[in-house]
């Protein structure tokens, strides 16, 4: 039977879609089994978010048995989940590929079940550092359940978490996630304090290496970011501490870009657009210069 010009060309771009190129072949991992579920990963977070948030979102449990036989379904539903994405994403490593994913997996779910109640500590310190921070606010459930911000630190601290118990690519799908839902974007390497917040948030950029001490205050487009980076003989970039340390009780006003693995110290101030690439000491006040005010005429100097 002769096909007509559609099928034809349904049929020759499918051939040619289905051929396994080299170049594809060098990126796609050798490790078998399915990779991580996007879809899997956001379930784990909304399951994680009803642990640790339990009355804001799910139905609120005014009886303490109850909050307990659902809060505990929700654990031994996420230890499901997490252990089978895990195993892929063990799998999905070429180094990892090998061995007994099943049990690793296994241990490393409980490891981060383990971790749930400093993951829920650290988050409660972020809410009230937000809502210390900013006078719009009436309550801590309104933080909880509208700031971007929350969400973005809940899918942080749990990224971070995974990551240091040496899971292999799911760290980073989970941030990523975030990244796409609020336009802020933590890395999961890096080290965050307790108190953290982020007024706004949208732009804010934390890189890999970054540490951030406690009390520490990010206003939106804020970019904490490498000022240049070393290539080894291959010349793939090298992976070295390269992004900025800020110490206790500093803010960080909207826009400002503070790069290279420079110290701000404890206390300081840095104003809203500057670009800062050298160390500041405790208490210092990194401010713009005045706007000078000049008239124009006719349109000269413009």
């Amino acid at each position: 039977m002769k096909l007509n010009s559609t099928e034809e060309i349904f049929a020759r771009n499918i051939a040619l879609l289905s051929e396994f190129t080299p170049e594809e072949e060098r990126m796609v991992p050798t490790g078998t089994g399915a990779f991580p579920s996007i879809d899997s990963l956001r379930e784990v977070i909304s399951l994680v978010k009803s642990i640790i948030f339990p009355d804001f979102f799910n139905r609120r449990r005014n009886s303490c048995v109850t909050r307990v036989h659902y809060i505990g379904v929700g654990v031994d539903k996420l230890y499901s989940l997490l252990r089978r994405e895990i195993e892929n994403g063990l799998r999905f490593d070429d180094s990892r590929s090998n061995g007994d994913t099943e049990d690793i997996a296994s241990k490393m779910a409980i490891d981060f079940i383990d971790s749930l109640p400093e993951i829920k500590r650290m988050l409660l310190t972020d809410v009230e550092a937000m809502f210390n921070n900013d006078p719009a606010v009436e309550n801590f459930g309104e933080i909880i359940l509208c700031y971007p911000v929350v969400h973005a630190m809940v899918h942080y601290r749990v990224a971070h978490s995974l990551l240091q118990l040496g899971i292999p690519v799911i760290p980073r799908i989970i941030t990523e996630l975030a990244h796409s839902d609020t336009g802020i974007d933590i890395h999961p390497g890096a080290q965050i304090g307790e108190y953290f917040s982020i007024d706004h948030g949208t732009g804010v950029v934390i890189g890999e290496t970054c540490v951030i001490g406690k009390h520490v205050t990010l206003y939106q487009g804020v970019t904490l970011g490498a000022k240049n980076f070393s290539l080894d003989s291959n010349g793939r970039p090298v992976n070295i501490p390269r992004h900025p340390i800020i110490e206790d009780n500093v803010t960080i006003y909207s826009n400002a870009t503070v790069l290279g693995r420079i110290t701000i110290g404890r206390g300081s101030i840095v104003g809203g657009n500057i670009w800062l690439t050298y160390s500041v000491p405790p208490g210092s006040r990194i401010l713009q210069r005045k706007a000078v005010a000049t008239s124009f005429t006719d349109g000269l100097g413009i």
